[in-house]
């Protein structure tokens, strides 16, 4: 695979570490720093509203508590919070930091280079504005393909609220838990878990041999994070779609806003193709071809422009 040149240089990791026996998973902590590399704010991320998160208010630290890359049947929390053009983590749980801070990196979208993004706002007007009206705003990434798996089939034909809820009745029950900075945050069951779920109140008894398919694939494999990169979008979009009710859109969900691709563009969001049409002042639909032709100006980060897009337009004057 081609190396990606936007991609940023690893986390830089701090010594720090320290026992809380108070803690409810584990009492370990460890610290660790990433530097952001260009305009980036962790509010405008922390209050992304994307997938399950939810929050309404930020205090200054964003709480994630997920699976490990590479090792699934790993929880971590950890406590992230911004100081100047770095990330400060705080990392609860006995996981290796650098891999850790490696896998927030690509959550927080600070895996690749930001100066590049702030570069193509001063070329197009268009992008520019949001960046203005949006300022360090970020896509915000499902923590890996795992969990975006799994929310695509809790969250299928149903509200954001609903699946949130279901989501975290999940977590409640098969999950860990950890404290994070005051608060309680669950991390999603390992595969493990997942494997002998047999019911979730609430959810329909047909999403039950979904989530446990997903659950086999990943004890498989299937679903690490390096290996659907190494395929590339288009192979890896594929590959997740033999997983039972994985269809075309819920693949580019789990592919590109999980995996962290920079320079994917969705043909399929019709939401965010009209906000393209609005702002650039086009009158007569595009096919996907004059689309895709269209968006050529956004390279290499067409996947962050679109994000943009549509998260931010509603900002601007109308």
């Amino acid at each position: 695979m081609v190396p990606d040149p936007s991609r940023a240089p690893g986390p830089e990791i701090g010594v720090g570490a320290d026992r809380d026996d108070d803690r409810v998973t584990t009492s370990t902590t460890t610290s660790a720093t990433i530097p952001t590399r260009g305009p980036f704010s962790l509010e405008e991320l922390a209050l992304f509203g994307f997938g399950h998160r939810n929050e309404r208010s930020f205090d200054g630290v964003m709480r994630m508590a997920f699976r490990l890359d590479g090792d699934l049947e790993t929880a971590v929390g950890v406590e992230v919070r911004q100081r100047g053009d770095q990330l400060d983590l705080t990392v609860h749980g006995d996981a290796d930091p650098e891999a850790v801070a490696a896998q927030v990196a690509r959550v927080v979208s600070c895996d690749h280079d930001g100066e590049g993004f702030a570069e193509l706002g001063r070329r197009d007007p268009v992008i520019g504005a949001l960046q203005q009206a949006a300022p360090g705003l970020r896509p915000a990434l499902f923590y890996s393909p795992y969990e975006a798996a799994v929310w695509s089939v809790i969250s299928a034909r149903r509200a954001r609220a609903q699946g949130i809820t279901l989501r975290e009745r999940l977590n409640e029950a098969h999950g860990e838990t950890f404290e994070l900075a005051g608060q309680t945050v669950r991390a999603l069951p390992a595969p493990s878990t997942l494997a002998t779920l047999t019911d979730l109140p609430g959810l329909p008894a047909d999403r039950i041999p979904r989530l446990q398919a997903i659950a086999a694939a990943a004890q498989r494999g299937e679903l690490d994070v390096d290996r659907l990169v190494a395929l590339g979008p288009e192979a890896a979009q594929q590959a997740v779609q033999e997983l039972p009710g994985i269809g075309p859109f819920y693949s580019a969900l789990i592919v590109v806003r999980a995996c962290g691709f920079v320079d994917v563009l969705p043909t399929d969001e019709a939401r965010s193709r009209q906000a393209v049409h609005d702002l650039y002042g086009i009158t007569t639909a595009m096919s996907d071809v004059e689309y895709a032709t269209f968006a050529d100006r956004w390279k290499p980060y067409r996947t962050w422009a679109v994000v943009l897009i549509r998260a931010a337009a509603h900002r601007l004057p109308a």
